[in-house]
């Protein structure tokens, strides 16, 4: 009889610190790790990485990691931060955008264009409070491995 899964979800709250992104993706890995998922690894650090740079470099407030399984053998990546600016190029739900690359002199501005590489899908939601975007945004990335739960 096969097993099923139930789906599941983690959220590490960080303050805005320098050792922050550091101390997610070592929670990333850990919880990948713990759930048979660690072939993802890789991936999802790489996402998770560039995501909570964007927010540490954007926001002067604190942010969070929020890991959740989606479908079977898909991981959603997400950070949320205090900003509700969407960043450029970074459309909803994944879909293309077509977004002139950086000039090749500048140091920034790749991040989010290698989460899109790599990503099998992403998007933003901007969250409102009482018609205000007083909320922040969540910038989420997924991907997948088969045969994972």
């Amino acid at each position: 009889m096969p097993t099923v899964t139930p789906p599941w979800a983690y959220t590490l709250h960080l303050p805005h610190d320098p050792r922050s992104p550091g101390i997610a993706r070592a929670t990333l890995r850990t919880v990948l790790a713990a759930r048979g998922r660690a072939g993802l690894t890789p991936t999802a650090e790489l996402l998770a990485a560039e995501l909570l740079a964007n927010a540490h470099r954007h926001t002067v407030g604190p942010y969070s990691l929020r890991i959740r399984s989606a479908e079977p053998g898909r991981l959603r990546v997400g950070v949320w931060d205090s900003n509700p600016r969407v960043p450029p190029g970074f459309g909803a739900g994944g879909a293309p955008v077509v977004v002139s690359p950086p000039p090749d002199d500048i140091k920034t501005g790749r991040g989010l264009r290698l989460v899109r590489a790599c990503a099998d899908a992403w998007g933003a939601s901007v969250l409102r409070e009482l018609g205000e975007s007083a909320g922040g945004k969540l910038l989420w990335a997924e991907c997948q491995s088969d045969g994972l739960q």
